[in-house]
Protein backbone atom coordinates (compact mmCIF):
# COMPACT_ATOMS: atom_id res chain seq x y z
CA UNK A 1 0.00 0.00 0.00
CA UNK A 2 1.25 3.49 -0.76
CA UNK A 3 1.48 5.67 1.93
CA UNK A 4 -0.32 9.22 1.62
CA UNK A 5 -0.99 12.31 3.85
CA UNK A 6 -4.61 11.61 3.61
CA UNK A 7 -3.87 7.79 4.57
CA UNK A 8 -1.39 8.89 7.60
CA UNK A 9 -3.55 11.88 8.55
CA UNK A 10 -7.07 9.70 9.05
CA UNK A 11 -5.34 6.99 11.17
CA UNK A 12 -3.35 8.99 13.14
CA UNK A 13 -4.89 13.03 13.47
CA UNK A 14 -7.48 14.16 15.23
CA UNK A 15 -6.92 16.04 18.95
CA UNK A 16 -10.29 13.74 19.97
CA UNK A 17 -11.34 11.13 18.41
CA UNK A 18 -14.13 10.82 20.42
CA UNK A 19 -15.96 7.85 23.58
CA UNK A 20 -16.23 4.72 22.34
CA UNK A 21 -18.36 3.06 24.54
CA UNK A 22 -18.03 -0.57 25.11
CA UNK A 23 -21.09 -2.09 26.88
CA UNK A 24 -22.69 -0.51 30.00
CA UNK A 25 -21.31 -0.35 33.59
CA UNK A 26 -23.11 -3.16 36.00
CA UNK A 27 -22.90 -1.25 38.94
CA UNK A 28 -23.45 1.95 36.89
CA UNK A 29 -19.86 2.89 36.76
CA UNK A 30 -17.60 3.18 33.84
CA UNK A 31 -13.75 3.34 34.08
CA UNK A 32 -12.64 5.85 31.54
CA UNK A 33 -9.11 5.13 29.98
CA UNK A 34 -7.43 7.13 27.15
CA UNK A 35 -5.17 6.17 24.58
CA UNK A 36 -3.01 7.41 21.66
CA UNK A 37 -1.84 5.96 18.30
CA UNK A 38 1.49 4.80 20.07
CA UNK A 39 0.05 3.50 22.50
CA UNK A 40 -0.03 -0.28 21.27
CA UNK A 41 -0.55 -2.94 24.44
CA UNK A 42 -3.57 -0.35 25.06
CA UNK A 43 -4.79 -0.64 21.56
CA UNK A 44 -4.36 -4.89 21.64
CA UNK A 45 -6.78 -4.65 25.09
CA UNK A 46 -9.30 -2.26 22.95
CA UNK A 47 -8.97 -4.62 20.14
CA UNK A 48 -9.50 -7.88 22.04
CA UNK A 49 -12.16 -6.84 24.46
CA UNK A 50 -9.80 -7.64 26.99
CA UNK A 51 -10.65 -4.88 29.71
CA UNK A 52 -14.06 -5.32 28.54
CA UNK A 53 -14.43 -8.97 30.15
CA UNK A 54 -12.06 -8.62 33.09
CA UNK A 55 -13.48 -5.64 34.26
CA UNK A 56 -17.38 -6.46 33.20
CA UNK A 57 -17.04 -9.44 35.63
CA UNK A 58 -16.35 -6.83 38.41
CA UNK A 59 -19.02 -4.55 38.03
CA UNK A 60 -17.84 -1.78 35.97
CA UNK A 61 -18.03 -0.92 32.47
CA UNK A 62 -15.16 0.84 29.84
CA UNK A 63 -15.13 3.24 27.83
CA UNK A 64 -11.94 4.66 25.46
CA UNK A 65 -10.90 7.79 24.79
CA UNK A 66 -8.50 8.26 21.55
CA UNK A 67 -6.25 11.32 22.10
CA UNK A 68 -2.83 12.86 20.44
CA UNK A 69 -2.28 15.84 22.95
CA UNK A 70 -2.13 13.89 25.68
CA UNK A 71 -1.03 16.08 28.71
CA UNK A 72 -4.46 18.51 28.65
CA UNK A 73 -6.41 15.68 29.76
CA UNK A 74 -3.72 14.02 32.23
CA UNK A 75 -3.42 17.36 33.71
CA UNK A 76 -7.36 17.72 34.12
CA UNK A 77 -8.04 14.29 35.39
CA UNK A 78 -10.42 14.02 32.05
CA UNK A 79 -10.02 10.13 32.23
CA UNK A 80 -9.37 7.41 35.03
CA UNK A 81 -5.87 5.75 33.56
CA UNK A 82 -4.25 7.47 31.12
CA UNK A 83 -2.12 6.77 27.65
CA UNK A 84 0.94 5.19 28.33
CA UNK A 85 3.31 8.40 27.56
CA UNK A 86 7.10 8.93 26.68
CA UNK A 87 9.38 9.61 29.64
CA UNK A 88 9.72 13.12 29.16
CA UNK A 89 5.74 13.81 29.12
CA UNK A 90 5.24 13.58 33.24
CA UNK A 91 7.29 16.12 33.57
CA UNK A 92 5.34 18.71 32.14
CA UNK A 93 2.14 17.11 33.96
CA UNK A 94 4.28 16.95 37.26
CA UNK A 95 5.43 20.90 36.68
CA UNK A 96 1.53 21.58 36.53
CA UNK A 97 0.80 19.83 39.68
CA UNK A 98 -1.94 17.45 38.57
CA UNK A 99 -2.30 14.60 40.74
CA UNK A 100 -1.42 11.01 38.61
CA UNK A 101 0.25 8.14 40.33
CA UNK A 102 2.87 5.87 38.54
CA UNK A 103 1.44 2.55 38.17
CA UNK A 104 3.37 0.93 35.45
CA UNK A 105 6.53 1.59 32.76
CA UNK A 106 8.00 -0.29 29.55
CA UNK A 107 11.40 -0.95 29.96
CA UNK A 108 14.08 1.34 27.65
CA UNK A 109 13.21 1.48 24.19
CA UNK A 110 16.10 4.00 23.01
CA UNK A 111 15.81 3.76 19.11
CA UNK A 112 11.92 3.92 19.11
CA UNK A 113 12.60 7.78 18.83
CA UNK A 114 15.05 9.57 16.27
CA UNK A 115 16.18 13.48 15.23
CA UNK A 116 15.68 12.69 11.35
CA UNK A 117 16.93 14.93 8.46
CA UNK A 118 16.18 14.25 4.66
CA UNK A 119 18.96 11.99 3.15
CA UNK A 120 20.08 14.69 0.89
CA UNK A 121 20.20 17.00 3.07
CA UNK A 122 23.44 18.43 4.19
CA UNK A 123 22.68 18.58 7.79
CA UNK A 124 25.21 15.89 8.80
CA UNK A 125 25.51 16.72 12.88
CA UNK A 126 23.43 17.84 15.69
CA UNK A 127 25.38 21.00 15.40
CA UNK A 128 24.72 21.77 12.28
CA UNK A 129 21.28 22.50 13.16
CA UNK A 130 21.84 25.82 14.14
CA UNK A 131 19.43 28.18 13.07
CA UNK A 132 17.37 25.66 11.65
CA UNK A 133 13.18 24.79 11.67
CA UNK A 134 13.09 21.37 13.31
CA UNK A 135 9.92 20.23 14.16
CA UNK A 136 8.48 18.57 17.40
CA UNK A 137 5.78 18.05 19.67
CA UNK A 138 6.10 20.36 22.29
CA UNK A 139 6.22 18.01 25.86
CA UNK A 140 6.68 14.63 23.78
CA UNK A 141 9.63 12.52 24.89
CA UNK A 142 11.20 13.77 21.38
CA UNK A 143 11.22 17.34 23.02
CA UNK A 144 13.70 16.13 25.61
CA UNK A 145 15.65 14.41 23.10
CA UNK A 146 16.23 16.96 21.36
CA UNK A 147 17.06 19.60 23.94
CA UNK A 148 19.78 16.38 25.33
CA UNK A 149 21.17 16.33 21.79
CA UNK A 150 21.69 19.55 21.36
CA UNK A 151 23.61 20.29 25.03
CA UNK A 152 25.29 17.20 24.34
CA UNK A 153 26.25 19.18 20.96
CA UNK A 154 27.12 22.10 22.66
CA UNK A 155 23.98 24.08 20.76
CA UNK A 156 22.08 26.21 22.76
CA UNK A 157 17.89 25.59 22.27
CA UNK A 158 17.40 28.94 21.78
CA UNK A 159 19.85 28.89 18.32
CA UNK A 160 17.23 26.16 16.47
CA UNK A 161 14.01 27.32 15.56
CA UNK A 162 11.71 24.73 17.32
CA UNK A 163 8.44 24.43 14.90
CA UNK A 164 6.07 22.63 17.40
CA UNK A 165 4.10 20.61 15.71
CA UNK A 166 1.59 17.63 15.98
CA UNK A 167 2.93 14.41 14.88
CA UNK A 168 1.13 13.80 11.58
CA UNK A 169 1.47 17.64 10.99
CA UNK A 170 5.00 16.94 11.03
CA UNK A 171 5.46 14.12 9.09
CA UNK A 172 3.55 16.46 5.96
CA UNK A 173 5.50 19.54 6.99
CA UNK A 174 9.13 17.12 7.08
CA UNK A 175 7.60 15.57 3.64
CA UNK A 176 7.02 19.31 1.68
CA UNK A 177 10.30 20.72 3.17
CA UNK A 178 8.91 23.09 5.21
CA UNK A 179 10.58 21.94 8.65
CA UNK A 180 14.98 20.90 7.89
CA UNK A 181 14.97 18.47 10.80
CA UNK A 182 12.15 16.54 12.51
CA UNK A 183 12.46 14.79 16.34
CA UNK A 184 9.86 12.18 16.24
CA UNK A 185 8.81 8.75 17.71
CA UNK A 186 7.58 5.70 16.26
CA UNK A 187 4.91 4.68 14.30
CA UNK A 188 5.77 7.85 12.41
CA UNK A 189 9.16 7.39 12.33
CA UNK A 190 8.96 3.80 11.23
CA UNK A 191 6.54 5.84 8.42
CA UNK A 192 8.58 8.19 7.06
CA UNK A 193 11.67 5.69 6.90
CA UNK A 194 9.78 3.32 5.07
CA UNK A 195 8.51 6.29 2.74
CA UNK A 196 11.96 7.95 1.84
CA UNK A 197 15.37 8.01 2.65
CA UNK A 198 16.51 10.23 6.00
CA UNK A 199 19.47 10.13 7.74
CA UNK A 200 18.92 9.93 11.68
CA UNK A 201 21.26 12.41 13.27
CA UNK A 202 20.98 10.85 16.71
CA UNK A 203 18.40 8.40 18.81
CA UNK A 204 17.73 8.28 22.31
CA UNK A 205 20.97 6.05 23.07
CA UNK A 206 22.89 7.77 25.27
CA UNK A 207 20.21 10.40 26.06
CA UNK A 208 17.43 8.80 27.13
CA UNK A 209 16.06 4.91 27.41
CA UNK A 210 12.41 5.89 26.26
CA UNK A 211 10.85 4.29 28.71
CA UNK A 212 7.13 4.92 28.91
CA UNK A 213 5.17 5.51 31.91
CA UNK A 214 1.33 4.13 32.81
CA UNK A 215 -0.96 6.56 35.25
CA UNK A 216 -3.62 7.16 37.15
CA UNK A 217 -5.60 9.90 38.70
CA UNK A 218 -4.59 9.76 42.27
CA UNK A 219 -7.91 9.22 43.79
CA UNK A 220 -8.99 6.33 41.50
CA UNK A 221 -5.96 4.50 42.61
CA UNK A 222 -6.88 5.24 46.01
CA UNK A 223 -10.56 4.55 45.62
CA UNK A 224 -10.29 0.85 42.85
CA UNK A 225 -6.83 -0.76 43.58
CA UNK A 226 -8.22 -3.70 42.41
CA UNK A 227 -9.32 -2.16 38.72
CA UNK A 228 -5.41 -0.39 38.76
CA UNK A 229 -4.21 -4.42 39.28
CA UNK A 230 -6.17 -5.80 36.59
CA UNK A 231 -5.81 -3.49 34.07
CA UNK A 232 -1.58 -3.64 35.09
CA UNK A 233 -1.95 -7.37 34.42
CA UNK A 234 -4.00 -7.19 31.37
CA UNK A 235 -0.69 -4.40 30.14
CA UNK A 236 1.91 -7.30 31.45
CA UNK A 237 0.37 -10.13 29.52
CA UNK A 238 -0.78 -8.20 26.18
CA UNK A 239 2.95 -7.22 26.19
CA UNK A 240 4.94 -11.06 26.58
CA UNK A 241 1.86 -11.69 23.84
CA UNK A 242 3.54 -9.27 21.12
CA UNK A 243 6.99 -10.05 21.69
CA UNK A 244 5.36 -13.86 21.92
CA UNK A 245 4.05 -13.79 18.63
CA UNK A 246 4.96 -11.01 16.44
CA UNK A 247 2.99 -12.10 12.88
CA UNK A 248 -0.45 -12.17 14.45
CA UNK A 249 0.43 -8.80 16.21
CA UNK A 250 1.05 -7.17 13.45
CA UNK A 251 -1.96 -8.32 11.72
CA UNK A 252 -4.27 -7.13 14.57
CA UNK A 253 -2.34 -4.01 14.53
CA UNK A 254 -1.94 -2.86 10.91
CA UNK A 255 -5.53 -2.15 10.14
CA UNK A 256 -5.64 -0.32 13.42
CA UNK A 257 -3.26 2.02 12.83
CA UNK A 258 -4.80 2.68 9.30
CA UNK A 259 -3.90 -0.18 7.28
CA UNK A 260 -0.13 0.59 7.43
CA UNK A 261 2.29 -1.84 5.59
CA UNK A 262 3.10 -4.99 7.44
CA UNK A 263 6.93 -4.37 7.68
CA UNK A 264 6.20 -0.77 9.07
CA UNK A 265 4.64 -2.11 11.79
CA UNK A 266 7.21 -4.89 12.36
CA UNK A 267 9.85 -2.35 12.93
CA UNK A 268 7.67 -0.52 15.32
CA UNK A 269 7.71 -3.48 17.16
CA UNK A 270 10.71 -4.36 17.31
CA UNK A 271 12.25 -1.28 18.64
CA UNK A 272 9.92 -0.85 21.46
CA UNK A 273 10.14 -3.66 24.48
CA UNK A 274 6.71 -3.74 25.44
CA UNK A 275 7.80 -5.34 28.77
CA UNK A 276 5.99 -3.91 31.27
CA UNK A 277 6.77 -3.91 34.59
CA UNK A 278 5.99 -1.85 38.29
CA UNK A 279 7.54 1.17 38.52
CA UNK A 280 10.67 1.90 40.70
CA UNK A 281 11.26 4.84 42.37
CA UNK A 282 15.15 4.33 41.79
CA UNK A 283 14.07 3.96 38.58
CA UNK A 284 13.07 7.65 38.05
CA UNK A 285 16.69 9.18 38.36
CA UNK A 286 16.91 9.53 34.39
CA UNK A 287 13.23 11.65 34.84
CA UNK A 288 15.25 13.55 37.30
CA UNK A 289 17.78 14.20 34.40
CA UNK A 290 14.60 15.42 31.97
CA UNK A 291 13.76 17.61 34.02
CA UNK A 292 16.89 19.47 34.83
CA UNK A 293 17.37 19.79 30.71
CA UNK A 294 13.86 21.41 30.62
CA UNK A 295 14.74 23.73 33.24
CA UNK A 296 17.97 24.67 31.91
CA UNK A 297 16.01 25.54 28.90
CA UNK A 298 13.15 27.27 29.56
CA UNK A 299 10.60 24.63 29.28
CA UNK A 300 9.23 24.50 32.80
CA UNK A 301 9.43 27.09 35.10
CA UNK A 302 10.69 25.34 38.05
CA UNK A 303 13.33 23.02 39.20
CA UNK A 304 11.07 19.60 40.45
CA UNK A 305 12.24 16.55 42.16
CA UNK A 306 11.30 14.30 39.43
CA UNK A 307 11.36 11.17 41.90
CA UNK A 308 8.59 13.22 44.06
CA UNK A 309 5.61 11.30 43.17
CA UNK A 310 2.79 8.27 43.92
CA UNK A 311 3.58 5.29 43.10
CA UNK A 312 1.59 2.14 42.67
CA UNK A 313 2.79 -1.53 43.44
CA UNK A 314 0.88 -4.51 42.04
CA UNK A 315 -0.41 -6.68 44.92
CA UNK A 316 1.93 -9.52 45.41
CA UNK A 317 2.64 -12.10 42.80
CA UNK A 318 1.37 -10.01 40.27
CA UNK A 319 4.58 -7.71 39.81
Amino acid sequence: MTLTRRTVAGALAGSLLGTLAAGPARAGRTVKLSYQRSSTLLTILKARGTLEERLGAQGFGVSWHLFTKVIEPMNTGAVDLHADVADAVPIFTQSAGAPLTFYAMEAASPRAEAIIVPEESSIRTIADLKGCRVGVSKGSGCHFILAGALQRAGLPFSEIRPAYLEAADGLAAFERGDIEAWSIWDPFLAIVQAKRPVRVLADATGLSSYNRYYTVNTAFAAEHPGIVATVFSALVEAGLWVKGNPKEAVALLAPIWGDLPPEVVATVNARRSYAVRPVDRAALSEQQAIADTFFEAGLIPRRLDATDVPLWQPPAGRG
